[in-house]
């Protein structure tokens, strides 16, 4: 009997014996268990880290292939398979493949820096490069942003991930500056009450931080003053413009005429 199962498993399938295909067959199997168990372990510490979901996709997606890869690896070396000049064919092509999409495979990894560092969200108003607008779609490749004039500009991650950013969204609330200048002829407390008058009559403005007037340069012929208040993202551009308004409206009732010479706004006091 034990002679006959010898016999049987020395028997070859094509280039390959019974025995070594048993052989593959247990073994593919276990490895199969070990990457069902490895997965499962993964996609536990993965769900317990501050990691974006997409970013523990990528990642899962990752390591499963690798997992796959050895067991093929592994399967191939039971069955005797000569794997030097496979895995030299492997790293030519992956080479060559690397050569090609080295700006894709940089801006893939400059969307995992930008999933995993969270520099901003869907929703936010940034600037990045030039360019600023609302993100609307984070992927791997490219980020979209909706520009305040209504176009789509898709910025390669690659990019976002390298250069100065900013954004306006994160922290919740904006500044407001507005600059004016004035005649050395308005008296600076007259100049300022027109101010805080207009800072009252503007809805929205945030009371914490305080809004601020300072005088902030002295100009051949005029003072320049600086009037900073505060809003929520949200309220930032009705702020921002109503507070023009009602800049000048509060100078008329302060008795200050508001003139321009060469888009800058002079403050002169009327005599009468």
């Amino acid at each position: 009997m034990s002679s006959q199962l010898s016999s049987l498993l020395t028997q070859t399938i094509g280039t390959f014996s019974i025995s070594a295909i048993l052989s593959a067959a247990v073994t593919l199997l276990i490895c199969l268990v070990v990457v069902r168990v490895l997965l499962k372990l993964t996609r536990k510490l993965l769900a317990g880290s501050k990691l974006d979901q997409r970013v523990q996709k990528y990642i899962l997606a990752g390591i499963r292939l690798l997992l796959y890869i050895v067991t093929a690896l592994i399967v191939a070396d039971c069955l005797h398979i000569n794997m030097t000049s496979l895995v030299a064919l492997l790293s030519v092509g992956s080479l060559g493949i690397t050569l090609a999409a080295e700006d894709i495979l940089g801006n893939v990894a400059g969307g995992l820096v930008i999933l995993s560092s969270h520099p901003f969200a869907i929703g936010d108003f940034v600037e990045v490069s030039g360019t600023s607008g609302t993100v609307d779609e984070i992927s791997l490749n490219h980020t979209k942003l909706v520009t305040p004039d209504g176009l789509m500009v898709m910025l390669p991650n690659k990019e976002l991930a390298s250069s100065r950013m900013t954004n306006y969204t994160v922290l919740g609330r904006r500044r407001v500056t507005r600059k004016i200048t004035a005649s050395y002829d308005a008296p600076t407390e007259t100049v300022k009450a027109a101010c805080r008058q207009a800072l009252e009559a503007t809805e929205n403005v945030l009371e914490d931080p305080a809004p601020s007037i300072y005088l902030t340069e002295y100009g051949s012929s005029s003072i320049e003053y600086t009037v900073y208040c505060w809003a929520t993202v949200e309220h930032y551009w009705q702020v921002h413009f109503d507070l023009n308004e009602h800049l000048r409206t509060a100078f008329a009732q302060n008795g200050v005429e508001m003139t321009y010479d060469h888009l800058n706004v002079h403050l002169v006091e009327k005599h009468s």
